[in-house]
Protein backbone atom coordinates (compact mmCIF):
# COMPACT_ATOMS: atom_id res chain seq x y z
CA UNK A 1 0.00 0.00 0.00
CA UNK A 2 1.33 3.57 -0.77
CA UNK A 3 1.92 5.96 1.99
CA UNK A 4 -1.40 8.04 1.21
CA UNK A 5 -3.88 5.11 2.02
CA UNK A 6 -1.57 4.26 5.54
CA UNK A 7 -2.08 7.64 6.28
CA UNK A 8 -5.79 7.55 5.66
CA UNK A 9 -5.96 4.20 7.42
CA UNK A 10 -4.53 5.86 10.36
CA UNK A 11 -6.54 8.85 10.51
CA UNK A 12 -9.52 6.50 10.28
CA UNK A 13 -8.15 4.89 13.22
CA UNK A 14 -7.43 7.84 15.10
CA UNK A 15 -11.16 9.47 14.30
CA UNK A 16 -12.83 6.06 15.41
CA UNK A 17 -10.99 6.33 18.56
CA UNK A 18 -11.66 9.09 19.39
CA UNK A 19 -15.63 8.63 18.76
CA UNK A 20 -14.82 5.20 20.93
CA UNK A 21 -13.86 7.45 23.91
CA UNK A 22 -17.14 9.13 24.06
CA UNK A 23 -18.71 5.51 24.24
CA UNK A 24 -16.27 4.31 27.32
CA UNK A 25 -16.71 7.54 29.02
CA UNK A 26 -20.68 6.73 29.19
CA UNK A 27 -19.93 3.37 29.81
CA UNK A 28 -17.61 3.85 32.18
CA UNK A 29 -14.74 1.24 30.23
CA UNK A 30 -11.16 2.57 30.30
CA UNK A 31 -11.29 3.31 26.75
CA UNK A 32 -7.74 1.11 26.45
CA UNK A 33 -10.16 -1.80 25.68
CA UNK A 34 -11.81 -0.58 22.96
CA UNK A 35 -8.06 0.99 21.76
CA UNK A 36 -6.97 -2.86 21.67
CA UNK A 37 -9.45 -3.86 20.32
CA UNK A 38 -8.53 -1.72 17.44
CA UNK A 39 -5.69 -3.01 16.99
CA UNK A 40 -6.82 -6.38 16.79
CA UNK A 41 -9.19 -5.50 13.88
CA UNK A 42 -6.41 -4.05 12.05
CA UNK A 43 -3.72 -6.60 13.09
CA UNK A 44 -3.01 -10.18 11.07
CA UNK A 45 -6.17 -11.63 12.23
CA UNK A 46 -8.31 -8.58 11.03
CA UNK A 47 -7.45 -5.97 8.16
CA UNK A 48 -4.16 -8.64 7.88
CA UNK A 49 -1.24 -6.09 9.20
CA UNK A 50 1.55 -8.18 10.15
CA UNK A 51 3.32 -6.58 13.10
CA UNK A 52 5.26 -8.96 15.13
CA UNK A 53 8.14 -6.43 16.38
CA UNK A 54 8.84 -6.75 19.88
CA UNK A 55 12.02 -3.85 19.74
CA UNK A 56 9.89 -1.34 18.09
CA UNK A 57 6.99 -1.82 19.79
CA UNK A 58 9.16 -1.41 23.37
CA UNK A 59 10.84 1.80 21.98
CA UNK A 60 7.48 3.45 21.03
CA UNK A 61 6.19 1.95 23.75
CA UNK A 62 8.48 3.77 26.51
CA UNK A 63 8.25 7.09 24.26
CA UNK A 64 4.10 6.92 24.86
CA UNK A 65 4.70 6.04 28.41
CA UNK A 66 7.02 8.95 28.41
CA UNK A 67 4.06 11.53 27.09
CA UNK A 68 1.38 10.00 29.47
CA UNK A 69 3.29 10.59 32.25
CA UNK A 70 4.03 14.13 31.01
CA UNK A 71 0.39 14.57 30.67
CA UNK A 72 -0.37 13.05 34.07
CA UNK A 73 2.41 15.77 36.13
CA UNK A 74 1.38 18.55 33.96
CA UNK A 75 -2.32 17.95 35.13
CA UNK A 76 -1.54 17.20 38.63
CA UNK A 77 -2.87 19.36 41.23
CA UNK A 78 -0.18 19.49 43.74
CA UNK A 79 -2.11 21.16 46.20
CA UNK A 80 -4.84 17.84 46.05
CA UNK A 81 -2.03 15.16 46.19
CA UNK A 82 0.23 16.57 48.53
CA UNK A 83 -0.52 14.95 51.34
CA UNK A 84 -1.05 12.06 49.50
CA UNK A 85 2.42 11.79 48.14
CA UNK A 86 4.35 10.15 51.08
CA UNK A 87 1.33 7.04 51.45
CA UNK A 88 2.09 7.31 47.74
CA UNK A 89 5.79 6.70 47.41
CA UNK A 90 5.70 3.73 50.45
CA UNK A 91 3.12 1.93 47.76
CA UNK A 92 5.15 3.01 45.02
CA UNK A 93 8.71 1.28 45.99
CA UNK A 94 8.18 -0.63 48.93
CA UNK A 95 4.44 -1.85 47.85
CA UNK A 96 5.53 -2.52 44.39
CA UNK A 97 8.60 -5.06 46.05
CA UNK A 98 6.08 -6.48 47.84
CA UNK A 99 3.16 -7.04 45.03
CA UNK A 100 6.87 -8.56 42.74
CA UNK A 101 7.21 -11.19 45.23
CA UNK A 102 3.48 -11.90 46.23
CA UNK A 103 2.67 -12.58 42.93
CA UNK A 104 5.86 -14.61 41.94
CA UNK A 105 5.70 -17.44 44.70
CA UNK A 106 2.02 -18.27 44.19
CA UNK A 107 2.34 -18.42 40.46
CA UNK A 108 5.56 -20.47 41.06
CA UNK A 109 3.89 -23.12 42.75
CA UNK A 110 0.67 -23.04 41.16
CA UNK A 111 1.70 -22.75 37.37
CA UNK A 112 4.89 -24.57 37.11
CA UNK A 113 7.07 -21.08 35.59
CA UNK A 114 10.82 -20.86 37.15
CA UNK A 115 11.93 -18.16 39.41
CA UNK A 116 12.85 -15.98 37.22
CA UNK A 117 9.65 -15.66 34.92
CA UNK A 118 7.98 -15.68 38.25
CA UNK A 119 9.47 -12.92 39.23
CA UNK A 120 9.31 -11.21 35.95
CA UNK A 121 5.79 -11.43 35.32
CA UNK A 122 5.18 -9.79 39.46
CA UNK A 123 7.38 -7.13 38.34
CA UNK A 124 5.21 -6.60 34.72
CA UNK A 125 1.83 -6.49 37.10
CA UNK A 126 3.30 -4.30 39.36
CA UNK A 127 2.68 -0.97 37.90
CA UNK A 128 -0.57 0.61 37.82
CA UNK A 129 -1.66 2.56 34.70
CA UNK A 130 -1.59 6.24 34.95
CA UNK A 131 -3.83 6.55 31.46
CA UNK A 132 -6.28 4.05 33.32
CA UNK A 133 -6.06 5.27 36.48
CA UNK A 134 -6.71 9.21 35.50
CA UNK A 135 -9.41 8.44 32.70
CA UNK A 136 -11.58 6.60 35.51
CA UNK A 137 -10.90 7.88 38.87
CA UNK A 138 -10.73 11.84 37.86
CA UNK A 139 -14.39 11.06 37.05
CA UNK A 140 -15.07 9.43 40.47
CA UNK A 141 -16.28 11.39 43.54
CA UNK A 142 -13.73 10.39 45.93
CA UNK A 143 -12.34 12.28 49.28
CA UNK A 144 -9.45 14.26 47.87
CA UNK A 145 -6.88 12.03 49.99
CA UNK A 146 -7.85 8.81 48.52
CA UNK A 147 -7.65 9.89 44.84
CA UNK A 148 -4.28 11.99 45.78
CA UNK A 149 -3.15 8.58 46.69
CA UNK A 150 -3.74 6.72 43.63
CA UNK A 151 -2.91 9.42 40.84
CA UNK A 152 0.56 9.95 42.41
CA UNK A 153 1.10 6.64 42.98
CA UNK A 154 0.47 5.53 39.11
CA UNK A 155 2.51 8.18 38.40
CA UNK A 156 5.44 7.28 40.45
CA UNK A 157 5.51 3.36 40.39
CA UNK A 158 6.38 3.31 36.27
CA UNK A 159 10.08 3.84 37.75
CA UNK A 160 11.06 1.39 39.99
CA UNK A 161 8.51 -1.36 38.14
CA UNK A 162 10.59 0.01 34.78
CA UNK A 163 14.18 -0.97 36.19
CA UNK A 164 12.73 -4.16 37.93
CA UNK A 165 11.82 -5.59 34.34
CA UNK A 166 14.65 -4.24 32.97
CA UNK A 167 17.20 -6.09 35.10
CA UNK A 168 15.29 -9.49 34.97
CA UNK A 169 15.23 -9.79 31.25
CA UNK A 170 18.45 -9.49 31.23
CA UNK A 171 20.73 -12.12 30.36
CA UNK A 172 22.43 -11.86 33.73
CA UNK A 173 20.84 -10.46 36.71
CA UNK A 174 23.43 -9.10 39.52
CA UNK A 175 22.39 -9.96 43.51
CA UNK A 176 19.28 -8.84 45.29
CA UNK A 177 21.58 -6.36 47.17
CA UNK A 178 23.46 -5.22 44.13
CA UNK A 179 19.45 -4.73 42.49
CA UNK A 180 18.43 -2.76 45.11
CA UNK A 181 21.81 -0.44 45.01
CA UNK A 182 20.74 0.13 41.41
CA UNK A 183 17.17 0.67 41.62
CA UNK A 184 17.68 3.59 44.47
CA UNK A 185 20.86 4.69 42.23
CA UNK A 186 18.19 5.24 39.35
CA UNK A 187 15.88 6.41 41.08
CA UNK A 188 17.57 9.09 42.84
CA UNK A 189 19.18 10.48 39.81
CA UNK A 190 15.88 10.48 38.04
CA UNK A 191 14.09 12.30 40.92
CA UNK A 192 17.17 14.96 41.00
CA UNK A 193 16.80 15.38 37.22
CA UNK A 194 13.33 15.82 37.14
CA UNK A 195 13.57 18.23 40.01
CA UNK A 196 16.32 19.99 38.17
CA UNK A 197 14.90 20.24 35.10
CA UNK A 198 11.38 21.67 36.12
CA UNK A 199 12.27 25.16 37.85
CA UNK A 200 14.74 25.91 35.06
CA UNK A 201 12.24 25.12 32.49
CA UNK A 202 9.76 27.20 34.70
CA UNK A 203 12.31 30.09 34.69
CA UNK A 204 13.52 30.03 31.40
CA UNK A 205 9.94 29.89 29.85
CA UNK A 206 9.15 33.45 32.45
CA UNK A 207 11.80 35.49 30.55
CA UNK A 208 11.75 33.95 27.06
CA UNK A 209 9.41 35.95 25.59
CA UNK A 210 8.33 33.84 22.75
CA UNK A 211 6.94 35.48 18.90
CA UNK A 212 3.83 32.86 19.30
CA UNK A 213 1.77 32.06 21.70
CA UNK A 214 1.80 28.59 20.29
CA UNK A 215 5.44 27.52 20.86
CA UNK A 216 4.93 27.59 24.84
CA UNK A 217 2.96 24.53 25.21
CA UNK A 218 5.36 22.70 22.23
CA UNK A 219 8.26 23.76 24.84
CA UNK A 220 6.72 22.78 27.64
CA UNK A 221 6.82 19.25 26.58
CA UNK A 222 10.12 19.41 24.81
CA UNK A 223 11.88 20.37 28.70
CA UNK A 224 9.64 17.45 29.72
CA UNK A 225 11.50 14.76 27.42
CA UNK A 226 14.72 16.69 28.23
CA UNK A 227 14.10 15.32 31.52
CA UNK A 228 13.40 11.83 30.70
CA UNK A 229 16.41 11.57 28.30
CA UNK A 230 19.00 13.48 30.36
CA UNK A 231 18.15 11.31 32.88
CA UNK A 232 18.28 7.92 30.65
CA UNK A 233 21.48 9.25 29.77
CA UNK A 234 23.20 9.84 33.06
CA UNK A 235 21.63 5.66 34.01
CA UNK A 236 18.39 7.20 35.81
CA UNK A 237 14.96 6.82 35.76
CA UNK A 238 13.52 8.87 32.70
CA UNK A 239 9.89 8.22 33.65
CA UNK A 240 10.40 9.64 37.21
CA UNK A 241 12.41 12.00 35.41
CA UNK A 242 9.85 13.34 33.26
CA UNK A 243 6.41 12.98 35.79
CA UNK A 244 8.55 15.10 38.70
CA UNK A 245 9.86 17.81 35.74
CA UNK A 246 5.93 18.07 34.36
CA UNK A 247 4.83 17.89 37.79
CA UNK A 248 6.75 20.82 39.04
CA UNK A 249 5.75 23.18 35.45
CA UNK A 250 2.35 22.23 35.95
CA UNK A 251 1.97 23.92 39.08
CA UNK A 252 3.75 26.46 38.86
CA UNK A 253 3.14 30.38 37.00
CA UNK A 254 4.32 29.77 33.43
CA UNK A 255 3.20 32.03 30.29
CA UNK A 256 0.20 30.18 28.78
CA UNK A 257 0.50 27.14 31.21
CA UNK A 258 -3.47 26.03 30.56
CA UNK A 259 -2.78 25.86 26.84
CA UNK A 260 0.57 23.83 27.54
CA UNK A 261 -1.93 21.65 29.66
CA UNK A 262 -4.28 21.39 27.03
CA UNK A 263 -1.45 20.60 24.38
CA UNK A 264 -0.53 17.99 26.54
CA UNK A 265 -3.74 16.19 27.18
CA UNK A 266 -3.97 16.09 23.21
CA UNK A 267 -0.49 14.95 22.31
CA UNK A 268 -1.19 12.11 25.65
CA UNK A 269 -5.08 11.11 23.79
CA UNK A 270 -2.96 10.53 20.46
CA UNK A 271 -0.10 8.51 22.44
CA UNK A 272 -2.65 6.29 23.68
CA UNK A 273 -4.23 5.72 21.00
CA UNK A 274 -1.49 5.12 18.95
CA UNK A 275 0.18 2.80 21.85
CA UNK A 276 -2.92 0.92 22.30
CA UNK A 277 -3.82 0.27 18.72
CA UNK A 278 -0.29 -0.91 18.28
CA UNK A 279 -0.03 -3.42 21.07
CA UNK A 280 -3.45 -4.36 20.16
CA UNK A 281 -1.73 -5.19 16.57
CA UNK A 282 1.11 -6.99 17.97
CA UNK A 283 -0.76 -9.22 20.12
CA UNK A 284 -1.75 -12.77 17.90
CA UNK A 285 -5.45 -13.81 18.90
CA UNK A 286 -4.90 -17.52 17.82
CA UNK A 287 -2.54 -17.54 20.68
CA UNK A 288 -4.13 -16.32 23.33
CA UNK A 289 -6.37 -18.50 23.98
CA UNK A 290 -3.77 -20.97 25.15
CA UNK A 291 -2.91 -17.88 27.67
CA UNK A 292 -6.46 -17.52 29.30
CA UNK A 293 -6.06 -19.90 31.86
CA UNK A 294 -2.45 -18.65 33.31
CA UNK A 295 -3.51 -15.18 32.60
CA UNK A 296 -6.78 -15.89 34.69
CA UNK A 297 -5.16 -17.40 37.64
CA UNK A 298 -2.30 -14.84 38.01
CA UNK A 299 -4.92 -12.49 37.37
CA UNK A 300 -6.53 -13.72 40.60
CA UNK A 301 -3.52 -13.72 42.19
CA UNK A 302 -2.61 -10.01 41.89
CA UNK A 303 -6.01 -9.49 42.53
CA UNK A 304 -7.21 -11.05 45.74
CA UNK A 305 -3.26 -11.40 46.97
CA UNK A 306 -0.73 -9.30 45.90
CA UNK A 307 -2.66 -6.03 45.34
CA UNK A 308 -4.74 -6.09 49.01
CA UNK A 309 -1.35 -7.28 50.47
CA UNK A 310 0.65 -4.54 49.20
CA UNK A 311 -1.98 -2.48 50.38
CA UNK A 312 -2.13 -3.75 53.59
CA UNK A 313 1.86 -3.61 54.10
CA UNK A 314 2.25 -0.04 53.34
CA UNK A 315 -0.63 1.09 55.40
CA UNK A 316 1.03 -0.39 58.07
CA UNK A 317 4.26 1.26 57.45
CA UNK A 318 2.80 5.04 56.85
CA UNK A 319 0.90 3.74 60.30
CA UNK A 320 3.80 3.02 61.99
CA UNK A 321 5.91 6.00 60.74
CA UNK A 322 2.71 8.57 61.93
CA UNK A 323 2.37 9.67 58.21
CA UNK A 324 -0.89 8.78 57.07
CA UNK A 325 -3.83 6.25 58.43
CA UNK A 326 -5.84 4.54 56.21
CA UNK A 327 -8.96 2.73 57.23
CA UNK A 328 -9.73 -0.86 56.32
CA UNK A 329 -12.65 0.65 53.77
CA UNK A 330 -9.83 3.17 51.98
CA UNK A 331 -7.44 0.08 52.24
CA UNK A 332 -10.04 -2.26 50.20
CA UNK A 333 -11.04 0.59 47.92
CA UNK A 334 -7.34 1.12 46.86
CA UNK A 335 -6.63 -3.22 46.39
CA UNK A 336 -9.84 -2.93 43.90
CA UNK A 337 -8.57 0.34 42.47
CA UNK A 338 -5.19 -0.72 41.37
CA UNK A 339 -5.66 -0.78 37.42
CA UNK A 340 -3.82 -2.45 34.98
CA UNK A 341 -3.66 -0.88 31.42
CA UNK A 342 -0.57 -0.02 28.64
CA UNK A 343 2.05 -0.11 31.06
CA UNK A 344 2.00 -3.86 31.78
CA UNK A 345 1.94 -4.70 28.03
CA UNK A 346 4.90 -2.34 26.94
CA UNK A 347 6.78 -3.63 29.86
CA UNK A 348 6.06 -6.98 28.60
CA UNK A 349 7.61 -6.38 25.90
CA UNK A 350 11.08 -5.64 27.25
CA UNK A 351 12.08 -9.60 28.03
CA UNK A 352 9.84 -10.53 24.60
CA UNK A 353 13.03 -7.91 22.84
CA UNK A 354 15.57 -9.21 24.80
CA UNK A 355 14.78 -12.83 23.79
CA UNK A 356 16.41 -12.22 20.61
CA UNK A 357 13.80 -13.69 18.22
CA UNK A 358 10.59 -13.30 16.28
CA UNK A 359 8.83 -15.87 18.92
CA UNK A 360 10.43 -15.15 22.26
CA UNK A 361 9.19 -18.72 23.71
CA UNK A 362 8.50 -17.92 27.83
CA UNK A 363 8.76 -14.25 27.07
CA UNK A 364 5.99 -14.40 24.02
CA UNK A 365 3.59 -16.45 26.42
CA UNK A 366 4.45 -13.95 29.08
CA UNK A 367 3.25 -11.44 26.75
CA UNK A 368 0.34 -13.05 26.29
CA UNK A 369 -0.89 -13.54 29.80
CA UNK A 370 -0.39 -10.05 30.41
CA UNK A 371 -2.70 -9.41 27.69
CA UNK A 372 -5.12 -11.89 28.82
CA UNK A 373 -5.01 -9.79 32.35
CA UNK A 374 -5.33 -6.55 31.29
CA UNK A 375 -7.87 -7.11 29.40
CA UNK A 376 -10.26 -8.84 31.69
CA UNK A 377 -9.72 -7.97 34.67
CA UNK A 378 -9.59 -3.61 33.26
CA UNK A 379 -13.30 -4.99 32.42
CA UNK A 380 -14.03 -6.19 35.67
CA UNK A 381 -12.64 -3.95 37.70
CA UNK A 382 -12.94 0.00 35.72
CA UNK A 383 -16.81 -0.31 35.18
CA UNK A 384 -17.41 -1.51 39.04
CA UNK A 385 -15.36 1.18 40.57
CA UNK A 386 -18.17 3.65 41.40
CA UNK A 387 -19.98 0.74 42.96
CA UNK A 388 -17.71 -0.26 45.08
CA UNK A 389 -16.95 3.18 46.01
CA UNK A 390 -20.64 3.69 46.92
CA UNK A 391 -20.65 0.39 49.01
CA UNK A 392 -17.84 1.20 50.83
CA UNK A 393 -19.11 4.36 51.86
CA UNK A 394 -16.25 6.72 50.11
CA UNK A 395 -18.27 7.81 47.32
CA UNK A 396 -18.73 11.47 48.21
CA UNK A 397 -21.25 13.29 45.24
CA UNK A 398 -21.95 16.38 47.55
CA UNK A 399 -18.39 17.41 47.92
CA UNK A 400 -17.33 20.46 46.06
CA UNK A 401 -15.48 19.41 42.88
CA UNK A 402 -12.46 21.07 41.44
CA UNK A 403 -13.95 24.20 38.91
CA UNK A 404 -12.98 23.26 35.06
CA UNK A 405 -11.67 26.72 34.14
CA UNK A 406 -10.26 27.80 30.78
CA UNK A 407 -8.16 30.30 29.99
CA UNK A 408 -10.27 32.08 27.19
CA UNK A 409 -14.03 30.24 26.84
CA UNK A 410 -14.68 32.89 24.13
CA UNK A 411 -16.08 30.46 21.88
CA UNK A 412 -18.97 29.53 23.53
CA UNK A 413 -19.64 33.81 23.58
CA UNK A 414 -19.12 33.85 20.37
CA UNK A 415 -16.54 36.63 21.24
CA UNK A 416 -12.22 37.60 20.56
CA UNK A 417 -9.39 38.70 23.03
CA UNK A 418 -7.19 41.02 20.75
CA UNK A 419 -3.97 41.63 22.38
CA UNK A 420 -2.43 45.19 21.17
CA UNK A 421 0.95 46.66 22.02
CA UNK A 422 1.14 50.30 21.95
CA UNK A 423 4.53 51.03 19.50
CA UNK A 424 6.56 54.18 19.73
CA UNK A 425 5.14 56.39 17.51
CA UNK A 426 1.46 55.71 18.43
CA UNK A 427 -0.91 58.57 19.15
CA UNK A 428 -3.07 56.32 21.30
CA UNK A 429 -0.50 57.21 23.78
CA UNK A 430 -1.95 59.51 26.22
CA UNK A 431 -5.58 58.97 25.40
CA UNK A 432 -7.91 57.87 27.72
CA UNK A 433 -9.95 54.51 27.52
CA UNK A 434 -13.67 56.07 27.24
CA UNK A 435 -12.10 58.79 24.42
CA UNK A 436 -11.11 54.95 21.82
CA UNK A 437 -15.39 55.01 21.77
CA UNK A 438 -15.17 51.76 21.23
CA UNK A 439 -18.88 49.78 20.10
CA UNK A 440 -20.73 48.93 22.85
CA UNK A 441 -19.84 45.18 22.40
CA UNK A 442 -16.30 45.74 22.58
CA UNK A 443 -14.53 46.78 26.01
CA UNK A 444 -10.59 46.94 27.50
CA UNK A 445 -10.44 44.42 30.13
CA UNK A 446 -6.77 44.66 30.92
CA UNK A 447 -3.35 47.13 30.90
CA UNK A 448 -0.19 45.29 31.30
CA UNK A 449 2.61 47.61 32.12
CA UNK A 450 6.04 47.60 33.44
CA UNK A 451 5.18 44.13 34.07
CA UNK A 452 2.10 44.17 36.30
CA UNK A 453 -1.43 44.31 35.17
CA UNK A 454 -4.23 46.31 35.99
CA UNK A 455 -7.95 46.86 35.19
CA UNK A 456 -8.59 50.28 33.53
CA UNK A 457 -10.92 52.66 34.56
CA UNK A 458 -12.65 55.15 32.09
CA UNK A 459 -9.96 57.86 32.78
CA UNK A 460 -6.76 55.46 32.45
CA UNK A 461 -4.21 56.85 30.02
CA UNK A 462 -2.74 54.82 27.40
CA UNK A 463 1.33 54.83 27.76
CA UNK A 464 3.55 53.79 25.35
CA UNK A 465 4.71 50.16 25.46
CA UNK A 466 1.11 49.35 26.93
CA UNK A 467 -0.66 46.04 26.10
CA UNK A 468 -4.59 46.58 25.73
CA UNK A 469 -6.52 43.31 26.18
CA UNK A 470 -9.81 43.82 24.69
CA UNK A 471 -12.69 41.50 24.77
CA UNK A 472 -15.39 42.16 21.68
CA UNK A 473 -17.91 39.75 20.00
CA UNK A 474 -17.26 38.51 16.88
CA UNK A 475 -19.39 41.11 15.13
CA UNK A 476 -17.67 43.81 16.60
CA UNK A 477 -14.32 42.61 15.99
CA UNK A 478 -13.30 44.19 12.46
CA UNK A 479 -14.72 47.92 13.73
CA UNK A 480 -12.95 47.73 16.50
CA UNK A 481 -9.35 47.14 15.22
CA UNK A 482 -10.08 49.80 12.48
CA UNK A 483 -11.22 52.21 15.36
CA UNK A 484 -7.81 51.36 17.30
CA UNK A 485 -5.84 52.27 14.15
CA UNK A 486 -7.29 54.86 13.18
CA UNK A 487 -6.45 56.67 16.84
CA UNK A 488 -2.94 55.21 16.04
CA UNK A 489 -2.34 56.92 13.17
CA UNK A 490 -4.24 60.36 13.88
CA UNK A 491 -5.02 60.79 17.59
CA UNK A 492 -8.90 60.65 19.29
CA UNK A 493 -9.65 63.12 16.63
CA UNK A 494 -9.36 60.49 13.87
CA UNK A 495 -12.88 60.57 12.62
CA UNK A 496 -12.56 64.54 12.06
CA UNK A 497 -9.46 63.82 9.60
CA UNK A 498 -10.90 61.65 7.81
CA UNK A 499 -8.99 58.39 8.56
CA UNK A 500 -11.22 55.20 9.28
CA UNK A 501 -8.48 52.68 9.89
CA UNK A 502 -8.38 50.97 6.82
Amino acid sequence: MGWDVWLLLGAGIVIAAILAVRVAHRSGLPSLLIFLGLGLVVGESGLGLQFENPELAQQMGLVALAIILAEGGLTTNWNHVRRSVPTALVLATIGVGVSIVAVAVPVRLLLGMDWRTSLLLGAILASTDAAAVFSVLRRLPLPPRLAGILEAESGLNDAPTVIAVMLLSAATSPSLGSALLLVAFELVVGALVGLAVGPLGVYALRRIALPVSGLYPIAVLALAFVAYAGAVLLHGSGFLAVYLASLVMGNSRMPHRAAARGFAEGVAWLAQIGLFVMLGALASPSEIPAAIVPGLVAGLILVLLARPLSIVVSAFLVRLAGVDRLNWREQTFLSWAGLRGAVPIVLATIPWAAAGSSTGGTAKLVFNEVFVIVVVYTLVQGPTLPFVAKLLGLSTPDEARDLEVESAPLEELNADLLQIRVPPTSKLHGVEIFELRLPTDAQVTLIVRDGRTFVPADSTRIRIDDQLLVVTTAACRDPVERRIRAISRRGKLAGWFGELGA
